[in-house]
This record gives C-alpha cells, sequence and structure tokens, in this order.
C-alpha cells in the first residue's frame, strides 16, 4: 500500500527526489532556478527525508535530451556500482549444458545448466520452435516470486504457457531461476547480509548477473539472432527486466509486467545498498528508451497508477527522442499476475516489434500441455557439478571478479569509484549560515546541515575533528597552539557527530538502498567544507595546485579524513593520531560501514589515493 505522508512531507519529498535526479548541481540549477537562492534548512534532510519501498516517488522532468543523456548515465554507474558491477567483470566461460530434449508437435523444450562464475550454476529451460527460420529472435525470461519459479503452472502466473506460446510464435525463450528457487539451490535466496553488502555481494547483483550472462548465453545459439534480443518477466522478474534493460544495450524490446510502480519499489532480491537512493524503477525503466517497451500493470497491485502516472512520464523521456510512439501499456483487472490476458498483451505487443516472426493465430494461448516436472526439472535425477561451491565459495569468486576487474583502472578511475560508492562528490555551491562563531553549512542540492564552529584568521586553513565532536575542542591543546599562531580553523562536527547527534530512523526495510550510509554522509561533510573553504578553487605551490590545508583527525575521524582525502582531486595534509585500523569485516562495520567499500578497494585504496595527491603524517 502506499505510504501516506502529510503535504509538507510530499512537498519536500518531491523537491529533494528531484534535485536527487537531476544528478548534477549544473542540472539543479536549470530544474529550479530560484532554489539556488536557498539559505540553510532548519533540519538536515538526511534525518528527516529518509525513503523506503513504500514511499510515493515522484517522476523528474528532463527538459531537453542532453540532460535526460547525461542522467542516464549517471544511473548506469549508480547501478552497476551498487550492484557490484562495476567495472564489468570478465566472462569466464559458461561452460553450457543442454539436454533432456522434449519435442512437441511445433515446439521443444531442454533442459539448461550454465557456468555463469566459476563454481555456480544457473538452471533454466529452453524453449524453441520447431521449422521456420533459421534464426530466431530470442527472449529472455527470468521468473517471479512464485513458489515453483519458472515452472509456476498456476492461472495468475504460468512460466511453461509463456515459453510455450512463444515457441511457437517464432521465439527461441531462455527462462531461468531467480537464486535459490528450483535448480539453482546452491546457495538460498535470502543470502544479503551486511558483511557482504561491504563487498556489493547480494541478490540483486548476482542475479543481475546471471541476466547478463543469460543473454551471453542466448545470444551464442547458432538457431538465435543476436540482433533481435528481448527480456520479460513478472514481479521479481519484471525487475530483472528494467534492470537488465538498463544496463545491457543488447535488448531490443522488452516487456516488464507488474513491477514498474511509484508506489512500491520491491523487495530483498530486488533492490542494493545504494541502488535507489535518488531514483526509483520508473526512471530506470525509463532507461530503455526509446526502444520498443510494454508497460504492463494490475489493478489490483501496486501497479495500480500506472496507465495515468508511471506511463505518461515514462512516454515524456520518449518523446525527448521523437519516439513516443515506442513505449505503450495495459492494464489488466486481475491481483498481482502474469496471467493469460497479460501473456498475450505481450505477445501481440513483441508481434507488432518483430513483424513476421509470428503468425496471427498463435498470438491466443492454445493446447498448452504442461511437462512433468522430471521431465523439465534440471535437477531431477542428477547432481550439480562436483565444483559447485557454497555461499562462502560465491563470495570469494565475487571478490576475486570485482579485484580482476579493477586491476586495470587508472587512478582518477579508482577515485570516482570510490566516491560514487561512498555517495560522495564536490558540490559545486555551498551556503553558509553564522551565529557569532557558530556556522552551519549546507549544499543546496541536499538540503543537509554541517555545523561546527569557526575561528578565522590567517595562512593556511585547519580543519579539526573529533570523535567527540570538532565543536567540543575550543580548549584543546591542538587548538589553542593553531590559535597561537592565528591560523584559520574550523572545528567540524559532521553527520551523526557530537553535538550534531540527531534522531535518524533506519529500521525500514532495505534503508540503505534509499539512504546514505552514515559513514558515507560524514565523508561528504568533510568534503563539503574543505570546498566552502576554498580547497581547488585557488591556485597555490601544493602538489594539485588547489588551496592547501590540513586535516587533523584521531580515531574514527581519522578514517573519513583519509576517505575524503581520497576522493577529492586536491592537495590536503592529512595529520592522523590513532586512526582506527581496518583489518576484517567486522573492522568495517564497527567503525566504516559503507556498504560496497571493500569492493571499492577499501581503506587500502583510500590511503593509495590520498597519498598520490596528499601528505599523510
Amino acid at each position: 500500500m502506499k505510504q501516506e505522508r502529510s503535504s509538507s512531507q510530499r512537498s519536500r519529498a518531491g523537491i529533494r527526489g528531484s534535485l536527487a535526479l537531476c544528478g548534477s548541481f549544473a542540472l539543479v540549477l536549470a530544474c529550479f532556478g530560484a532554489s539556488a537562492t536557498a539559505q540553510v534548512p532548519a533540519q538536515d534532510a538526511r534525518n528527516v527525508d529518509l525513503d523506503d519501498t513504500k514511499t510515493h516517488m515522484p517522476s523528474p522532468e528532463f527538459r531537453t535530451l542532453e540532460e535526460w543523456e547525461k542522467r542516464k548515465a549517471y544511473l548506469r554507474e549508480q547501478i552497476l556500482i551498487s550492484t557490484g558491477l562495476s567495472p564489468m567483470p570478465a566472462r569466464t566461460p559458461l561452460n553450457a549444458q543442454v539436454f533432456g530434449l522434449v519435442r512437441e508437435k511445433d515446439y521443444t523444450i531442454e533442459k539448461v545448466l550454465i557456468e555463469t562464475m566459476p563454481g555456480f550454476y544457473l538452471a533454466g529451460n529452453l524453449y524453441r520452435p520447431l521449422g521456420g527460420s533459421s534464426k530466431h529472435p530470442g527472449i529472455l525470461n527470468p521468473q517471479g516470486h512464485w513458489q515453483y519459479g519458472r515452472l509456476e503452472p498456476q492461472p495468475l502466473y504460468s512460466g511453461p504457457s509463456l515459453g510455450i506460446s512463444l515457441a511457437r510464435q517464432g521465439y527461441v525463450v531462455f527462462a531461468y531461476d531467480m537464486v535459490g528457487y528450483t535448480d539453482t539451490v546452491q546457495i538460498t535466496h535470502h543470502f544479503n547480509s551486511p558483511e557482504r553488502s561491504l563487498w556489493s555481494f547480494g541478490g540483486l547483483g548476482l542475479q543481475l548477473w546471471d541476466s547478463i550472462r543469460s543473454l551471453d548465453f542466448l545470444s551464442s545459439l547458432p538457431d538465435v539472432d543476436a540482433s533481435r534480443l528481448g527480456v520479460t518477466g513478472a514481479s521479481g522478474g519484471g525487475t530483472q527486466t528494467f534492470f537488465l534493460t538498463a544496463v545491457d544495450d543488447r535488448i531490443q524490446f522488452a516487456s516488464p509486467v507488474n513491477m514498474v510502480s511509484a508506489i512500491m519499489q520491491g523487495g530483498d532480491c530486488e533492490n542494493a545498498p545504494g541502488v535507489r537512493i535518488g531514483t526509483n524503477s520508473v526512471e530506470i525503466a525509463a532507461m530503455f528508451a526509446p526502444k520498443p517497451m510494454l508497460l504492463v500493470s494490475g489493478t489490483q497491485d501496486w501497479t495500480r497508477n500506472v496507465p495515468h502516472e508511471e506511463y505518461p512520464a515514462i512516454k515524456k523521456i520518449y518523446a525527448l527522442y521523437g519516439k513516443a510512439d515506442k513505449v505503450d501499456v495495459v492494464q489488466i483487472d486481475s491481483p498481482h499476475n502474469y496471467n493469460q490476458a497479460s501473456r498475450e498483451a505481450v505477445y501481440g505487443f513483441f508481434a507488432k516489434v518483430n513483424p513476421g516472426v509470428s503468425s496471427a493465430a498463435e498470438l491466443q494461448e492454445h493446447n498448452i500441455q504442461v511437462e512433468l516436472l522430471k521431465d523439465v526439472m534440471v535437477l531431477s535425477n542428477r547432481t550439480l557439478p562436483s565444483d559447485a561451491t557454497d555461499v562462502d565459495g560465491v563470495l570469494h569468486e565475487w571478490q576475486e571478479m570485482g579485484r580482476s576487474s579493477q586491476a586495470k583502472l587508472s587512478s582518477d578511475q579508482h577515485r570516482q569509484l570510490l566516491a560514487r560508492t561512498l555517495e560522495v562528490s564536490v558540490p559545486d555551491n555551498v551556503v553558509s549560515e553564522h551565529d557569532g562563531q557558530k556556522i552551519v553549512l549546507s549544499r543546496l542540492s541536499a538540503k543537509d546541515r554541517v555545523s561546527g564552529v569557526w575561528l578565522p584568521g590567517k595562512g593556511k586553513v585547519a580543519i579539526v575533528l573529533d570523535p567527540k565532536g570538532g565543536s567540543t575542542l575550543a580548549q584543546n591543546p591542538l587548538v589553542i597552539k593553531l590559535r597561537h599562531e592565528n591560523r584559520p580553523v574550523l572545528l567540524l562536527d559532521v553527520f551523526q557527530n557530537g553535538p550534531s547527534v540527531a534522531p535518524r530512523n533506519e529500521s525500514a526495510h532495505e534503508f540503505l538502498a534509499f539512504n546514505v550510509s552514515d559513514d558515507g554522509a560524514r565523508v561528504q561533510d568533510i568534503v563539503t567544507a574543505m570546498t566552502y573553504l576554498g580547497a581547488g578553487k585557488t591556485k597555490s605551490s601544493n602538489k594539485n595546485g588547489g588551496e592547501a590545508m590540513e586535516i587533523f583527525a584521531s580515531g574514527d575521524t581519522g578514517l573519513w579524513a583519509t576517505f575524503a582525502a581520497a576522493v577529492v582531486p586536491w592537495h590536503v595534509d592529512l595529520h592522523l593520531d590513532n586512526t582506527t585500523q581496518l583489518s576484517s569485516d567486522a573492522d568495517y562495520l564497527a567503525h566504516f560501514n559503507v556498504p560496497g567499500v571493500e569492493r571499492a578497494g577499501g581503506l587500502p585504496m583510500a590511503v593509495q589515493l590520498a597519498a598520490e595527491t596528499s601528505d599523510l603524517r
């Protein structure tokens, strides 16, 4: 059900969501014009404007195709980083096994097992037409959350009916499992954990990788035309459909069924930390523009508003390409489904975009014969290969794939990857509010608050951090020494640090999929403060030509300062005292809990990047 908010809350969420969706401050100005004169907000939006799976998220407006293309590129990288697929891992051999042929009058069904990564096997069925052209369009069918997965034969969802009917129409179809369903049971469906999130290893990422590798398999078949590849799935399979179309350009036509929604953003394996910060399913689905897409919705689930809310928003994106006619919508009066009426709507749409493939007579389902489970289940009287591993083994391979894919990155690419993982950026504009020595900073695009004490002076700026809050250090010997030297000093209280600690309800399911982490926000606040104080704006004699400044930090704040120095392009002198060391997943969870941080290189990479442009003491 839709989460209700007060009108003021909805207004704030709408503005904040649209600002985030703009992707850069230049676009924020274009989106909001006069909003750029706004001052420091009364509350930190990171504590009060918190999204979750049932937040009603407004769709953004884009005035030009250039704006949208920039946003699309930004979102693609956000998806890939959040799911652990940036840089894209190398494709290892699939070692495909295709066996157990079932031959019917006008189609065949085969069992399939592919090795999507060393030691991990994905199962499915291949539906093929008999006769006709030697090359057929190929269609992927990721399953949804039905009890029997890809083999569910019920009225509300029938995987066999979909595969058989599409094969009769002239398509080669690969229907494959979700992790933990049917034959893909090396690991359970629910395997997400805080420790694994540090490596961006979770259900959405593994299943998106399975979808990419399934497309590799399908396109490699000798009877498939690799220039005509499509995808359709419902529920969780619908989520896989629009995530795959967002990151893999090989898909040419698609139909996500009963999942594109502004009022519900999916469950466990449909989210990953960071993947929906500032965005939602509607915008992600729109990334497929201008290729043909049919949105199928139902009257009795979270897609009930699609014809008058989500579809018009997506159609506006298509219109930027002059291709508004390439997206269509149908709504079925039914509960959550991929029933016969929904499937037949998809058949008609696919026939329209693939002229000459299907006969009109085959666009309505008829004479569906559901095979016995033993004849279509991959592991019926069969075991997985001997090298099939458990969840820890799969995690190990995931980690190795990540390390290998990053080995050739330049320092700038590593810096960008780490910054995007932390959700940190150099702001284009920072506003301030002063009350005597007290100062509050804010990024206009984020409506946040960064407080501290500003002690003016001359010479190199010093930022002082402390685990108990920088603003408490006015009588600290270090600060007294800096003041004696008449140095300008900022005693900084970063997010949820010292006096800046405030209530923040992080109990919502999939909280970090929609909201920044505490430690990532702390790094951002240091970068915001450095930007405000002129870092990178004024030439000087330091290594990178930016305004030199020093940061003094200890304990956990040394971690925040190191990561801040690692992601900015200018010089920082770091003075670190007893910085917390991170040598295990448990250390990260206790002291620097940012999902994906170890996948992006962790503290060793931050130290290396900071050392390239800064002095660490």
